[in-house]
């Protein structure tokens, strides 16, 4: 819908796709994110076609979409063992057939740590990855995560991200979605330069490759690089930069996806607020 911000929360896909939906409806989300399996991986629960059906008619309803799919955490596609690469590919290539049930949605991954082989390793061994299982037909886009750089993680420069994306053949299969926690915690300033970071994004990737944002606030100072998420304006990025993300004319019109420490309540809170401190830029995109 127009003049409206598109924002939701992470929710749990314990009882399948319509009960997300009413939840999200619940919560006066619009658009919402949701772990594809149980986050520290593992077979995937049987998708219902009844369930998948009465949730198409829900949140066409209710307007609600796109979806951030999001892959476990424990998947790691620049591993050092073979085993656990394949088992990222495999991973990742089940979520995306299950994913065409609902079609034309965002399937969020962590590019993964290198553990030790070296950043160029891990961004050649994750390209490899995605050049595997991306399919022609898919009518799902993958997004590539920003992260904070903790460890040895790859995407923690804007830079690196575009690295990994620049040897994928199906680029337009391929968007990025931008982690506000991640990236401060990363060392980019959006609190007092926040045109400036944008400005090197685009430059890096190209700001229309950046398809959502997860929106949270931080418990550490810039550049820590430890990825630790707190609530809206009760960390040290604050609410005033965070609005200022959202009513960013550049990047109002995308999903934002709040993964912070929260219930349904909290979530609820927060969503009020935002919406609250929404502001339409001109020509605004639905």
């Amino acid at each position: 819908m127009k003049d409206q911000l598109h924002i939701g929360s992470h929710i749990s896909s314990a009882g399948g796709y319509l009960a997300m939906g009413k939840e999200a409806a619940e919560l006066n989300a619009d658009v919402f994110a949701f772990f594809t399996r149980n986050p520290r991986g593992g077979k995937a629960k049987d998708i219902d076609p009844k369930d998948v059906e009465a949730f198409l008619a829900f949140s066409k309803k209710n307007h609600i979409g796109p979806l951030v799919a999001h892959a476990p955490y424990t998947m790691n596609p620049c591993a050092a063992k073979d085993n656990l690469r394949q088992f990222a590919r495999e991973m990742m290539a089940d979520d995306l057939r299950r994913l065409e049930e609902t079609p034309g949605n965002y399937y969020n991954f962590h590019p993964g740590s290198h553990v030790g082989q070296g950043p160029q390793t891990g961004i050649e061994l994750c390209a490899a990855m995605l050049n595997t299982v991306l399919k022609p037909t898919q009518h799902t886009t993958v997004l590539i995560e920003t992260m904070s750089g903790k460890g040895s993680e790859i995407g923690r420069t804007f830079q690196e991200v575009q690295a990994i994306r620049e040897r994928i053949k199906l680029k337009d299969h391929v968007g990025v979605c931008l982690d506000t926690c991640h990236i401060w915690d990363g060392g980019y300033d959006i609190v007092d330069s926040l045109d400036d970071v944008l400005a090197e994004f685009d430059d890096a990737i190209g700001l229309e490759h950046l398809k959502a944002i997860h929106l949270n606030d931080s418990l550490n100072p810039r550049g820590s690089h430890k990825d630790r998420h707190a609530r809206i304006g009760e960390g040290t990025i604050g609410l005033e930069a965070l609005v200022r993300v959202i009513n960013h004319p550049r990047l109002s019109h995308l999903p934002f996806i709040l993964e912070t420490p929260n219930d349904h309540d909290g979530y609820a809170k927060e969503i009020a607020l935002l919406r609250s401190r929404w502001q339409p830029a001109k020509g605004e995109r639905s």
